[in-house]
This record gives structure tokens, sequence and C-alpha cells, in this order.
């Protein structure tokens, strides 16, 4: 190699460049193979990039001091709080799957809207919506709803393909819903690449986006696409009634005001505590994964053993107080001087972490004793793992690529599109949506995301202004939500598969999900043309 270090030391610098480029396109094809086929996703991104650091410095086309950075990254992953909402949103979503929380309103649900045409589909929709509110989890969704919707749906005449694609649609909305994984991880690598966009135009106090914003803004698109699929469900049963036919009356039976309560009203309260404390401004999004990790662990000790409730209502209770009181008083201790109003309530609050204690005790003990927490933990510390060993690859991998131009290689091919931003824009999300039939959305989060949001942010909008960080983000999540249902590597795909009846065929599972995979992207396209869709609610929360 010495002949060419020598020889690339005395040729002109655009030989050098496209020689880096082209190590760069090569690297990014060579991950997407070896992820295609099958290789674990973190020491893929890494080794990859190690490779590609070698050969760049054999050909003196990468300075090895870019790696010198990546220490420090690993550092700033550790001390980032945002991300300590992972581990805890993951908990709360296992510990509800487990409680059975989705099993009764699936049941309710369905014996509600079961007596109308399309009723089926339409609760489907109706208790993906609210578990993807209080869980988040896309795998434990479709896997519940295929065990439990599915042979109802067939049994009554419904079209497997509907039927499936109702299922894997409904299960994926927990990407787009807050309190939402990807929103989490989205909001990190968002908030990053925004300072960096305004840092490199010259502004030096930058403005932040939170993961909050991006809760405020993900609330009503995600409520919009639930309501499109509702739609589509009632179009099918207004133009192919024997797609989806009505359950019989005796069937269905008679749903009780307290059964319907019964089923609803935990996981609203859950939804409410923990998205309404991020909305109202009491708690940070990580502060309130904590809230919905304690909620998870009251709710499942209360489902295991109802007839001894008490512990798990003064728990509740006493939580609800602790919110309120954090929003009214100054609950610090750390202070020289407390006025005795706040005294009061501090000693107020101890008395109040008591109560949640005591239930917190009392519903560790019942999942324990149910052998329900020990997989809970399992699972949980394999997904968090999962994560950040991906973020670690991916840090590595962004390293080298930045190293060998490609930063400059995006910002040239995006800045020379035509149409500007728009064009742009365009050209990512198409990008993003391909991306989507191979890759995880973790993949393309940690990978694509910081290398085209910054020169994204950079550019103006037609009417003049920068593009908006949260309009930003959202339309990625929405079009990230698609790589769950796009073959060949939908995952939710490959869920419903492994518990769906097996006269149920895959083609009817791949079928079954285009009406649903278009609907999402007229979904794109509403907030491409309504951007206050996603940018109206955190204006109002956070103000402008």
């Amino acid at each position: 190699m010495n002949w060419w270090r020598s020889a690339t030391t005395t040729t002109e610098g655009p030989i050098l460049e496209a020689f880096s480029q082209a190590l760069d396109i090569l690297m990014f094809a060579v991950v997407c193979v070896l992820l295609m086929a099958g290789f674990p996703v973190a020491f893929t991104l890494a080794g990859t990039a190690l490779i590609f650091a070698l050969l760049g410095y054999a050909f003196n086309a990468f300075d090895p001091s870019f790696l010198s950075a990546f220490p420090q990254r690993i550092f700033g992953t550790m001390i980032n709080e945002v991300l300590i909402a992972v581990p805890l949103f993951v908990f709360m979503g296992v510990m509800l799957e487990r409680s059975k929380v989705a099993e009764e309103l699936l049941e309710t649900m369905g014996r509600l809207f079961g007596r109308l045409r399309g009723g089926l589909g339409l609760s489907v929709s109706i208790v993906g919506a609210l578990l993807a509110a209080s869980t988040g989890i896309v795998g434990a969704t479709v896997v519940t709803m295929g065990l439990l919707s599915l042979p109802t749906m067939l049994k009554r005449g419904y079209s497997p393909r509907l039927a499936c694609g109702s299922i894997a649609a409904a299960g994926t909305l927990g990407q787009i819903i807050p309190p939402s994984i990807v929103l989490v991880i989205l909001g990190d690598q968002l908030s990053n690449a925004y300072q960096k966009a305004q840092l490199d135009m010259g502004i030096f106090s930058p403005d932040t986006v939170s993961v909050g914003d991006l809760f405020a803004g993900a609330l009503i698109p995600g409520l919009v696409l639930v309501g499109m699929y509702m739609l589509y469900q009632i179009f099918m049963a207004i133009t192919q009634p024997k797609s989806s036919p009505a359950m019989p009356m005796e069937e269905a039976g008679d749903v009780t005001v307290m059964q319907i309560l019964h089923a609803l009203v935990p996981p609203i309260v859950l939804i409410i505590a923990v998205l309404g404390s991020i909305l109202a401004g009491i708690a940070t999004p990580t502060e309130a994964a904590a809230v919905g990790a304690v909620g998870a662990i009251l709710l499942a000790g209360y489902r295991l053993d109802e007839e001894r409730p008490l512990a798990i209502y003064v728990a509740v209770l006493s939580l609800i107080c602790i919110l309120v009181l954090t929003s009214y008083m100054d609950l610090r201790v750390a202070r020289n001087d407390i006025p005795e109003a706040d005294q009061i309530g501090i000693w107020a609050a101890v008395l109040f972490c008591a109560g949640i204690t005591w239930g917190l005790i009392v519903s560790l003990w019942r999942v324990w004793d149910q052998d329900v927490l020990v997989p809970v933990v399992r699972s949980t510390t394999q997904v968090s793992a999962m994560v950040f060993i991906i973020l670690i690859g991916a840090a590595l991998f962004s390293l080298v690529f930045r190293g060998l131009g490609g930063d400059d290689m995006v910002h040239e091919f995006l800045t020379g599109i035509p149409g500007g931003a728009v064009g742009a824009m365009i050209a990512v999300m198409a990008l993003m949506f391909v991306l989507g039939f191979f890759l995880d959305f973790l993949e393309i989060v940690f990978v694509v995301v910081p290398l085209v949001a910054p020169i994204l942010l950079q550019m103006e909008m037609p009417n003049g202004e920068p593009m908006n960080p949260v309009w930003l983000g959202i339309m990625m999540a929405v079009n990230l939500q698609t790589s769950f249902l796009t073959p060949p590597f939908g995952f939710a795909l490959f869920y419903l598969r492994g518990v769906a009846p097996k006269e149920v065929r895959t083609s009817d599972i791949y079928i079954g999900i285009i009406p649903f995979v278009m609907i999402q992207v007229l979904a794109l396209a509403v907030l491409w043309y309504w951007p206050s869709l996603a940018t109206w609610l955190p204006t109002i929360v956070y103000g402008p």
C-alpha cells in the first residue's frame, strides 16, 4: 500500500475525494447486503465500519483521528437521560402485555362492536390504538391480537386477507402513537441533528427539539391514521359485505357498562398519567416513563388478585396526588429556605410515597409469585441491550462514514436535487420507504437519520421558512411504520405468520397488508399538505 499512499500525496484532491466517496457508497451497500443476509445488526455496523476505516487509512483516504471521538460517543450515550426512557417504556409494555390487559380489551370491544357489520375489524383498530398508547410494543400487540382475534374473525366469516391486514396494521400503531420507543430514539437523533444544523448555519445559541415535542406532534397524526383504518373497515363492510359479516346477536351477548369500564379505565388512566404528565409539563418523557412503569406494575398486581385491591387503590391514589402536588408546589428539599406551605407539601409527598411503596411491594410480590416478573425483566433487558448495542455500532458507522467524506457527499446530493427542500424531502422519504423493505426501523433511524436530517433542517421550504424539525420527525416516524408491514422483512408479518392458523396462507398476509400500506402512504401525503397536524399541538403545549 505504500506506493498508493506516496502517490496520493502528490495526486490532486479530486481523485482522492472520488475514491473516498466510492468507499462510502460501497460501505453502505455492504452493510445493507450483510443485514439482509441475517447478520447481527450492531456487529455488522461496527465491523463493516472498522474494515472500511482500515481500507481508507491504507489508501490515505481516512484520518484515524475520527475514531478518537468514538469513546466520547459511547460516554454521551451512557449519560443521556432521554434514553433512560427506552428500558422504562419497554418494561411498561411487556408488563402490561403479561397482565392480560389486551385480552380483556379485545374480548370486550369485540362483543361491543361485533354485532355491527365490520365491527370486529373496528374493534381491532380501537384496541390497537389503546394498546399502542399504553404498551408501544409491536411484537406483543400483533401476537396477542393474532392469537385472540384472528381465529374469531375467521370463524365469523371474515376474509383472511382483511383480517390479517387489520391485525398487522393495528399492531404497528405503537410506532406512531406516543409513548413510542421509535419516537424516543428518533427524538434523540433529531435533537442532535437539529443542533448540528443550526451550528452549521452560524446559530451558536441553538433551539432544541425534545422527545416531548415529538410525542405531542405525533398524537393527532396517529389518531388520524386510526381513523383512516376504521374508514377503510367501514368501506369494506359496505362495498363487500361478505368480507366482514356481523356476529350473531346471541353469540355477541350483552356487554354491561361495568364490563366496558373494567376493560377501558385501567389502560386509559395509565395513558393519561403518562401522556398527560408530559403534555401538561409536569414530567419529562423519562420521568413519565418511570410513572408508566410503576403504573404497569400496579395494574399487573391488581389484575392478578382483584379480590384484594386495597393496596393498589391506595398506591394509585397516592401516585395521582404526587402528580398533582408536583404541578402546584415546589417539592425540592435541597433548599436553604423552604416556605411553610411547601414544607407541608413535602411531608404529604413523603406520605404518598409510602402509599406507593406499599402498593408496589404488594404488586411485585404478586407478579413474582405468579412467575411474571422474571420473564418481564428478562425481555426488557434483551430489548434494551439490543437497542443500545445497535446505537453504539451505528455511532462507529457514522464516524467512519463522515471520515470518508460521506456527509459532504450526502449534502451535495440533497442540495443538488431539483426542487430544493421539497425535492430533497421527497428523495429522503422515498429512500426510507425503500429501505423499510429490507431494514429494521432501528437501523434506518441510527444510520440514515443522522446523515440526512442535519442537511434537511438547513434547507428552506417554499414559504421561505426553515424545515420544522417536529414535522420532519413525524413524517419520518409515519414512514418508518411502513417498515413493519412491507415484505419481505416486515416484522409484523413474521409475528402474525407465527401465530396464524394453518389455513391462513402467507400470501393472504402479504396481500392483506397492501391496502394498509397504501393508507399509511396516504397519511404521509395528508401530513405533507397539512403540516399543522404535527406542529399545532406542540405549539399549543410548549409555545412557538
